[in-house]
């Protein structure tokens, strides 16, 4: 991960390969944003003149890179995009910034330290939370996976970025670019996981990577092979990962931020790979279903951030994880597993299997007495042909939870749409054999349904969040 410091504005004893600036987009044509005035008196107060005669508008994700030709001690100006900023000059959001550093960081590949002077063109200046938008901006827009590349002639991303505030001192100020870097951290162990080849991440790989990981962060953690879920019960999990040669797992995860804390469980789908099973899918496309662990991921990454950050929070993630493949071993329709806690459930797809090693986990979670039990899943295309691939359905039956959620995550930039939990739906799951059917009956209202399943596993006065993300 690459370096966060803080500096003067003050140019003259900045080393740098590149130093970014914000532009902004108008009706009069582009305008440089607060915090490019060093640069541009450097520059003779021509930079703007010179952006101009190559093409640059301040439109969002937009780049432009300059030589400055020995015009000061910095060989390169990248102008990004920053869009349409405030008519009254006031600054932009600090979502703007974040974009726009992502932008340049990509951009910038190739050069090795990068001056920033985004967070002084966001609305109130270089605040903390201005300073943290643009450096997770920065390290994320940076990110890059090479693990398979055996002649990766890809440049390097910036190994290091100097941010420019007016006091760099400030106590806040650090702190913001240390969460950042927290952050930044989480989110790649979370993307490497994610975008690493199946062959390599079988369930007890990926058992074994969280558990490293969470041990190096200070958390509890205890993983469960096939045998001892096979003494416990899980038979929703030992179903969906019975026709894989390479077992399943599941790992709890535990984090301590104060005594008597709220206490949160978090469950998180790990299918290491979905075939979809004896219900297989069509080819196209099947190459994505290495990221069906996405949940599993995030959570397992949520986890190690709050111990960095130290949550004042009581933390327990379950996290199941099996590999879907047809085989003479692997489950079947019309197959009926008894899960973890003693439901019946009757097998009608073997390629709606999230759910069913999700059930288990919610089931065990339960039992923690949590105030909140959260899961994430990429478990329905049904939620991508509603909302397509940006916004996130999440479900809950607790209208205040709800409103809470929906707001904080408009105003992280993160949105998220409330779908309901329609009771009625509830028959359609309702199975001739068993207690309940792990698909509709009638296949419609896939992503409502499979919410309604999950519901019957978590205790019916517990608050309960179910989002079901898209890798």
């Amino acid at each position: 991960m690459a370096s966060l410091t803080l500096a003067g504005p003050d140019l003259a004893t900045l080393r740098a390969d590149a130093i970014v600036v914000g532009v902004l987009k108008s009706p009069d044509g582009p305008r440089l944003a607060p915090g490019a005035e060093e640069i541009d008196q450097a520059l003779g107060g021509r930079l703007l003149e010179a952006l101009t005669a190559v093409g640059a508008t301040g439109a969002a994700d937009e780049v432009v890179k300059l030589a400055t030709l020995g015009a000061g001690t910095i060989p390169v100006v990248a102008a990004a995009g920053l869009g349409a900023g405030p008519a009254d000059g006031s600054g932009v959001t600090e979502e703007a910034a974040r974009r726009a550093a992502g932008a340049a960081s990509r951009a910038l590949a190739g050069r090795a330290r990068v001056a920033c002077t985004l967070a002084q063109a966001v609305a109130g200046g270089a605040t903390a939370g201005a300073v943290q938008a643009v450096s997770e901006g920065a390290l994320l827009g940076g990110y890059t996976f090479g693990a398979y590349k055996t002649e990766n002639h890809r440049p390097a991303p910036p190994s290091s970025y100097t941010l420019l505030v007016s006091n760099p001192k400030d106590r806040a100020l650090r702190a913001a670019t240390k969460r950042a870097s927290a952050v930044a951290e989480a989110v790649a162990f979370c993307r490497d996981l994610v975008n690493t080849a199946p062959n390599d991440l079988p369930p007890a790989e990926l058992a074994d990577r969280a558990a490293v990981a969470g041990r190096k962060a200070g958390l509890d953690v205890e993983i469960l092979d096939e045998k001892a879920l096979r003494r416990a019960g899980f038979g929703g999990v030992l179903g969906v990962g019975g026709g894989s040669a390479r077992p399943p797992r599941l790992i709890r995860m535990q984090y301590r931020g104060r005594p008597g804390a709220t206490r949160v469980a978090l469950v998180g789908k790990g299918i290491t790979f979905d075939s979809g099973g004896i219900s297989i899918k069509p080819a196209a496309g099947m190459d994505v279903m290495k990221s069906d662990m996405a949940g599993a991921a995030a959570i397992i990454a949520t986890m190690i951030l709050a111990a960095a950050l130290k949550l004042p929070l009581e933390l327990i993630a379950t996290v199941p994880m099996a590999e879907n493949l047809p085989s003479g071993s692997a489950y079947r329709p019309a197959d009926v597993l008894s899960m973890y806690g003693g439901r019946r459930v009757e097998v009608l797809n073997t390629d709606a299997e999230g759910r069913l090693i999700l059930a288990d986990a919610l089931a065990l979670a339960d039992e923690e007495q949590p105030e909140l039990i959260a899961d994430m899943a990429t478990l329905t295309g049904a939620a991508r042909v509603a909302l397509g691939a940006d916004l996130p359905p999440f479900y809950t039956d607790d209208d205040e939870f709800a409103a809470d959620l929906a707001r904080y995550a408009t105003a992280e930039n993160d949105p998220l749409w409330r779908m309901p939990l329609w009771r009625p739906y509830d028959a359609l799951l309702d199975s001739k054999v068993a207690d309940l059917n792990n698909v509709s009956s009638g296949g419609f209202a896939g992503s409502i349904t499979a919410a309604l399943f999950l519901r019957r596993f978590v205790s019916a006065a517990r608050t309960w969040l179910h989002v079901d993300i898209f890798a």
